[in-house]
């Protein structure tokens, strides 16, 4: 925030009863996105946005200084956090993500994951750098690798022959918010063709500020509120199509409407394309509050519904949900174990649904995976092996559970309630 006496600039500067002084050039560079410009004791200052730091903003030098001054803070920041994680004694865990901008250009974001001495989980984005195409996994391992050699990290926990937990069975992760966009998108795909007329009349309508207002026009003299703009999906991100299609639909009559009005505007969606599209934001709406685990067990009711369409997406949906699955689920079982809210409990609940009669068998594979991960902790560790017990409550008071169908877990706590007569809390 900046300190007491200073006065802030936007394009004038003011006196304390709001008297304009003196008018100010504009500021243009880019630069200022990221910093408020004030003055303090006669002298220009730049405000960082986001980490509050001061640094001097003398118009005379233009902003060129600014970007120096701004690697500069990087540089430091970066020696620091290298010496840090190389003297850490726990493991480092790196994730990436792919983001891409409204330039359709890629981006990965490296970030890494570690406990401190107290005890304390962090995680710092380390890296954000353009990634071209083609993004095949040698150039993403490219990438990666290039951070690791730059940022020493070769040296540290990655030497892989004795560093990694169970020989390295379980070293790499995928996304599970990636994996579920994989899975909606395969499913996506097979209803493109019926929801193509509508992305095309969102395109169109969205095109330019002329054409929204046009269509907020027609939309309030039908008495419609226009309470979201519409939105153009990217076709790589699933949400994206099912925001596009829930608030075209809101607009349904509008753009019949226009057609009579718009001798350029000639694709406009059937009823039965309008049903379809309802149908299908009705069911994508479900992965936006789920666990991967009810994914299976949704998909195979859309596998029993009267609708070829759905029945057709749920097959291929299953096809990829079952390919990813396999390789990420003992991983994601030994995480919820590992949360004291749901340990075993929650394999006993959801694989029964997934994988009936071989659900025991798939629950002992976690459990000794869990005992081996014990095992190997327990010799790398100093304190040796000590053990603990615990008392049980005998004074336990049973808790009336409702189930609650906005929360994915109610199921689980109603499960967990019948089947223990310990007093369970509702998660927070």
């Amino acid at each position: 925030m900046p300190s007491a006496g200073s006065t802030p600039i936007t394009g004038s500067t003011s006196t304390t009863d709001g008297t304009l002084i003196s008018k100010r050039r504009k500021l243009t560079s880019v630069v200022w996105n990221d910093f408020d410009k004030i003055i303090e004791d006669g002298q220009d200052y730049a405000i960082c946005k986001h980490c509050k730091g001061k640094l001097k903003a003398d118009s005379k030098n233009g902003t060129k200084h600014l970007h120096g001054d701004i690697m500069k803070i990087y540089e430091v920041k970066k020696d620091k956090m290298i010496s840090y994680l190389e003297k850490l004694q726990s493991r480092v865990a790196i994730t990436t993500d792919m983001w891409t901008s409204n330039q359709k250009k890629c981006y990965m974001a490296i970030i890494v994951h570690y406990i401190d001495e107290s005890w304390l989980l962090h995680h710092h984005i380390v890296r954000f750098v353009y990634v071209p195409p083609p993004h095949t996994k040698e150039v993403l391992s490219d990438v990666l690798m290039d951070f690791l050699l730059d940022w020493n990290m070769d040296r540290k926990k990655l030497s892989l022959s004795d560093s990694l937990l169970l020989n390295g069975k379980k070293f790499h992760m995928r996304c599970t918010e990636h994996v579920l966009n994989l899975i909606v998108k395969e499913g996506l795909d097979v209803i493109e063709v019926e929801i193509e007329k509508i992305r095309e009349s969102v395109a169109y309508w969205s095109a330019t500020p002329s054409r929204m207002e046009k269509f907020e026009d027609a939309a309030r003299q039908l008495r419609i509120p226009c309470n979201k703009k519409l939105s153009l999906d990217c076709k790589t991100r699933w949400n994206s199509t099912y925001l596009m299609l829930s608030i075209a639909i809101t607009y349904k009559d509008v753009f019949p409407r226009l057609k009579q009005r718009e001798k350029y505007y000639m694709v406009v969606p059937s009823e039965e394309e309008w049903n379809m599209a309802k149908e299908i934001c009705g069911r994508l709406k479900l992965f936006y509050n789920i666990m991967m685990c009810e994914i299976k067990e949704a998909l195979y009711d859309w596998l029993i519904c009267s609708n070829d369409v759905v029945k057709t997406m749920a097959s291929s949906m299953l096809q990829k949900f079952d390919k990813y699955w396999s390789g990420c689920h003992i991983v994601m079982a030994i995480a919820a174990i590992f949360d004291p809210r749901y340990k075993i409990k929650i394999l006993e609940f959801y694989f029964p649904l997934m994988y009936g009669s071989e659900a025991s068998n798939e629950i002992e594979k976690i459990r000794g995976m869990c005992y081996e991960l014990l095992s190997e902790y327990q010799s790398k560790s100093n304190l040796g092996q000590k053990t603990s017990s615990y008392g049980t409550s005998s004074g336990s008071t049973l808790l009336e559970l409702n189930y609650d169908e906005q929360d994915p877990l109610s199921k689980f706590d109603l499960f967990v309630h019948s089947t223990t007569g310990e007093s369970h809390t509702s998660r927070s």
